[in-house]
């Protein structure tokens, strides 16, 4: 039990990192490379870490999840479903929505859970040496 709860610790640690350094980006970075490729990059970072505070173990597939949910989030920006839904004049569920499909974000979002799924598979690893006590 108190493995799980250290593992949620860090996992919440890392998701208000990732999520802190998304929003510095969105607030104050205004160039060419850095919010567009390197902000859509973390997202899937974001998303993940914070889905594994309560998923702390048992979904080794979680990064192709993460990428899947993100491709659907794309492909409905592609049939302006801000519009659909109403949601224009909101202007935080518009940015956490997005309203331009544009297929270099399904390329991070991509790179992004590669790097996740890589790090899924050392974690594994790592643990299945950990010796536990019952």
């Amino acid at each position: 039990m108190r493995f799980f709860r250290k593992k949620r610790i860090i996992y919440t640690l890392l998701f208000l990192l990732f999520l802190f350094i998304e929003v510095l980006i969105g607030l104050f970075v205004r160039d060419n490379f850095v919010r567009p490729y390197v902000g859509d990059m973390l997202v899937v970072v974001v998303i993940y870490f914070f889905i594994r505070i309560f998923l702390t173990d048992g979904f080794r597939a979680l990064p192709a999840a993460v990428f899947v949910f993100a491709v659907i989030t794309e492909v409905l920006q592609y049939f302006n479903i801000v519009r659909i839904l109403g949601l224009e004049g909101n202007r935080f569920l518009s940015i956490v929505i997005g309203s331009t499909f544009d297929i270099k974000d399904i390329i991070c979002y991509a790179v992004g859970c590669t790097v996740l799924g890589i790090f899924e598979y050392i974690l594994y690893k790592k643990e299945k040496n950990i010796p536990r006590k019952s």
